[in-house]
């Protein structure tokens, strides 16, 4: 067996909407295509004596054990590598469940889909399931220290990729609220909503915390001194910057004890507490001198040592903070004590665990000293030996809720120490003997205010109940009622795409300030290009969504994104498809139209529960889909009289179609009349029918977004297929006695739609024409069948890139389709010019009088250019085709004030 390519999915993908986190195989059988487990000698046996644990597998059965029945009796080895490569991820406790195996066209080849909770992991896993598989079928088992370390390899893997206790518990709350997150990784930050809504948190630092409260947190010194000031108790000390200060120190203080602290330290690094004598005050100070220049010297408080959380100026959760230690036994050493203690599920290392491993240091070794212990010290029984003179849960110790112990005065106190530093989320830590009482009465202080504190010790806390603090975090964030996500239209198809988009992108300009788009041709923000290229992937869209000015996402979603990578967002609010047809098949493993309308029911399934599917009536794969949408549906129709339609609409659904030469959009008994089709210029005139149909589907998904009629109807006036507004798409261009037209179409399909307007054309047409070279032969084919049936003269030329075919086949093949044509009428006449920019010239250069020129390129700004060249001009036939824009100089922009006051381009 062999991997031939892996892929990892993160978002709503061809196989599934709901498991958004999938591992994508395309295996090689090869010697194994032909033996499924139940022919393999000793495989079943070598197999449970490896992996027991996959009798819990319950697969196609339905019953504990289901899986390994299907190995008993015979199954693929696909299918297999798939229930070991989730296996080996639940070993190394990341629960997984879902997987999928399908055979491909190819024989022996295999599509094997697993889940991860961590890609790296995943992708390991799928290689490890390989390797053991193969080991079973070559030896009957595979090797114990080669589990092993696969299994250490995985759970090493899972703790580099773990986000952190803080901020795990915010994405997990995030999750629960609805509120859609990213990491972004170029600057180690959490994203929490989309555009314009959009926090940004690094851990319990947020978007609302101040940068001077942050500053005055971080200075110890300027902290307590301001606390100080306005009556807030805070400990006898003093800063010092240099050894020779320390000893006048301890004197000024009062003597012993004292706790000597760095000024810029956090997590309880350089800290040492409970000094009594000289000779450990110098060891503690050149401690402190480790972690930072500034060293504070303060009186020491007995007490217990809390930790007070409060978000947005209120207290949510109380810790008290036990230093790490061990309680003896009376048989075993601390060593030993310690050990088992380390041996405890809950600990690991870092923040990311409940707990964290208690570490034997020079540290330890003093704490230990000043008790009169050693590490071989066999402790009494019941007797606590303390490890750390800290409490905090970094070095090993504990966390005991006490939320609901603490007193009123103290909450009030925290409270105002949280205003007077300003700060959304500080922890606040209080020494005191008795957290239940005013800390007057309990001689207790404030010994120091943390930005961005740990949330660890309070959602999961050693003793106690799990207080939920992430939840006031974010509804600070977020308030109940207020949005954290612009509204996202996605729309997909197999034509006409990148024209809606651009479309549904100009009437949301009626509207909005900052429309976010992205499409074949770039990434764009209002009226700016941002990034120039094919940008119809996740990739493109997550840049969208991640800017902050951006009030509405028009995304153009492509085939290959969702195959590759799946969908960027989890929920849209308006998923448009547009249409369904033969185009890359043969490509990614889909090899029917059926096949591709599932990958394009993606968008469909994954609007929101309150949003729209708006779907192309006319198209019945299309309207099929209507069947898994969790929203609503709204359907378009060139045909007002579309059964489906008038049924959908007379119980209450949502429609728009062509009326009567009119642009219509029906709801219940109402029907809004939007505009007269020929008024439309992108329809040029009424003679372009896919053009309407796109309107149809751009005026629809608006207005189930809330956008008016008269705002849809400004917007449709101001909007051309012009190399401008819609480059490649179907832009008509007047040079002196002929036209040109430019069409990035190019699948039969696009070659269709573009033919019905060619069809309409009163004079001759002349088609430059050629297909990507990785399509089907039959594909191709069928392009010059289609051409020969609309064009009087045919130049073939091909792509610059012929994607892997031998220069002139794919040219020979469209020459195929139009001798064909011929056997059933009269020949077209038809020569081949492979380079495109030659074939343009000279379709341009022979053009007889009142010609149309149709040149479908390979690159659109090169067919544009040779055009420009040639100083095109609009004439009256052009403004003709739209009378209520008709302008004796109608020059390529047009600029119009819309009903809301705001200029368009148009």
């Amino acid at each position: 067996m062999k991997i031939l390519q892996t892929q990892t999915l993160r978002g709503p993908n061809y196989w599934s909407i709901r498991r958004t986190k999938l591992i994508l195989v395309r295996l090689d059988l090869e010697d194994l295509a032909d033996r499924p487990s139940d022919t393999l000698p000793g495989f079943y046996e070598g197999l449970v004596g490896v992996l027991p644990s996959l009798e819990e597998h319950f697969c196609s059965p339905g019953c504990r054990g289901g899986f390994l029945s299907r190995v008993r009796e015979g199954t693929m080895m696909g299918h297999i590598l798939e229930h070991v490569a989730l296996e080996l991820q639940t070993l190394a406790d990341m629960e997984v469940g879902f997987g999928r195996t399908r055979e491909t066209a190819t024989p022996g080849i295999y599509q094997v889909v697993i889940e991860y909770q961590n890609e790296a992991a995943g992708r390991y896993a799928v290689r490890a399931a390989l390797r053991l598989c193969q080991s079973v079928v070559e030896t009957g088992t595979y090797p114990k220290d080669e589990l092993a370390k696969d299994l250490g390899d995985l759970e090493r893997l899972r703790a580099e990729a773990a986000l952190g206790a803080s901020t795990e518990a915010l994405v997990r709350e995030a999750e629960n609220l609805g509120i859609p997150w990213m990491q972004l990784e170029t600057c180690d930050l959490l994203q929490l909503g989309y555009g314009k809504y959009q926090k940004r948190v690094q851990a319990a630092l947020t978007s609302h915390s101040n940068v001077l409260g942050v500053e005055l947190a971080c200075n110890k010194e300027n902290t307590k001194n301001i606390l100080a000031h306005l009556g807030v108790p805070v400990p006898l000390g003093r800063t010092i910057y240099s050894f020779s200060e320390l000893e006048d120190t301890i004197e000024d203080l009062g003597g012993y004890p004292i706790v000597i602290k760095p000024l810029d330290g956090n997590h309880g690094r350089g800290i040492t507490i409970d000094i009594q004598s000289w000779e450990s005050a110098e060891v503690a100070y050149d401690r402190a001198r480790e972690v930072s220049n500034g060293v504070i010297v303060e009186h020491f408080y007995q007490g217990r040592d809390h930790r007070i959380l409060v978000v947005n100026h209120k207290v949510v959760a109380v810790a008290e903070r036990v230093p790490a230690h061990v309680v003896g036994n009376g048989v075993e050493t601390i060593a030993d004590l310690v050990e088992r203690e380390n041996q405890d599920f809950r600990r690991g290392e870092g923040h990311d665990n409940v707990l964290t491993h208690i570490q034997l240091d020079d540290a330890t070794d003093e704490m230990l000293a000043r008790q009169g212990y050693t590490l071989d010290t066999v402790l009494p029984s019941g007797q606590t030996c303390y490890l750390r003179a800290t409490a905090n849960l970094s070095t090993g110790g504990i966390a005991i809720d006490r939320t609901d112990e603490i007193h009123p005065d103290t909450v009030w106190l925290a409270e105002r120490v949280s205003r007077i530093i300003d700060l959304d989320v500080a922890g606040i830590d209080v020494i005191t003997t008795d957290i239940s009482k005013p800390l007057q009465e309990a001689d207790g202080t404030i010994v120091e205010v943390n930005a961005a504190p740990g949330l660890r010790m309070h959602v999961s806390p050693s003793q106690g109940m799990g207080r939920n603090v992430a939840a006031p975090i974010l509804h600070m964030l977020f308030p109940p009622g207020t949005p954290n996500r612009v509204p996202i239209v996605a729309v997909t198809g197999t034509n006409g795409k990148t024209t809606t988009t651009r479309l549904i992108a100009h009437i949301f300009g009626q509207v909005y300030e900052a429309v976010g788009f992205t499409t074949t041709d770039g990434i764009y923000i209002g009226d700016r290009l941002i990034e120039k290229g094919d940008t119809t992937g996740p990739q493109s869209a997550q840049l969208i969504l991640q800017d902050p000015t951006v009030e509405v996402a028009v995304l153009e979603t492509a085939r290959g994104g969702i195959l590759r990578s799946g969908l960027a967002f989890q929920h849209c609010d308006v998923g448009v498809v547009l249409n369904v047809a033969a185009d890359h098949l043969g490509l990614g493993d889909i090899d029917t139209i059926d096949q591709m309308a599932k990958v394009k029911a993606v968008i469909a399934e994954a609007v929101s529960p309150d949003g729209y599917a708006v779907l192309n009536a006319d198209d019945e794969r299309v309207a099929a889909m209507a069947e898994r949408v969790p929203g609503k549906v709204a359907y378009f129709s060139m045909d007002a009289d579309n059964p489906s339609v008038r049924s959908h609409v007379r119980r209450g659904g949502i429609a728009a179609v062509c009326e009567q030469g009119y642009l219509v959009i029906l709801q219940q008994d109402w029907v809004h009349r939007i505009e007269k089709v020929e008024r439309i210029p992108l329809t040029l005139g009424g003679l372009a029918p896919f053009m309407i149909a796109n309107a149809l589907a751009a005026s629809l998904a608006a207005f189930v977004q809330g956008v008016k009629i008269e705002q849809i109807r400004a917007a449709l006036r101001t909007f051309r297929a012009s190399a401008q507004q819609t480059p490649g798409r179907m832009n008509l261009f007047k040079l002196g006695h002929y036209h040109a037209l430019v069409d990035y179409a190019h699948n039969p399909a696009g070659y269709a739609a573009v033919g019905s307007f060619v069809k309409n054309w009163s004079g001759p047409a002349i088609g430059v024409v050629g297909g990507p070279g990785d399509r089907r032969d039959e594909d191709l084919i069928e392009l010059g069948m289609l051409s020969a049936s609309f064009f009087e003269q045919i130049i073939v030329k091909e792509d610059d890139d012929n994607r892997g075919r031998p220069r002139g086949n794919a040219a020979e093949l469209i020459v195929r389709g139009i001798q064909s044509a011929a056997d059933n009428g009269a020949p077209v006449a038809h020569t081949i010019q492979l380079e495109e920019a030659a074939a343009i010239e000279w379709a341009l250069d022979n053009a007889p009088e009142n010609a149309l020129v149709v040149i479908f390129p390979d690159s659109v700004s090169r067919a544009i250019s040779l055009i420009m060249a040639r100083n095109p001009i609009l004439d009256d036939t052009e403004a003709a085709l739209s009378p209520d824009l008709k302008s004796e100089n109608w020059p390529l922009f047009a600029t119009t004030t819309s009903s809301n006051g705001r200029q368009n381009i148009g």
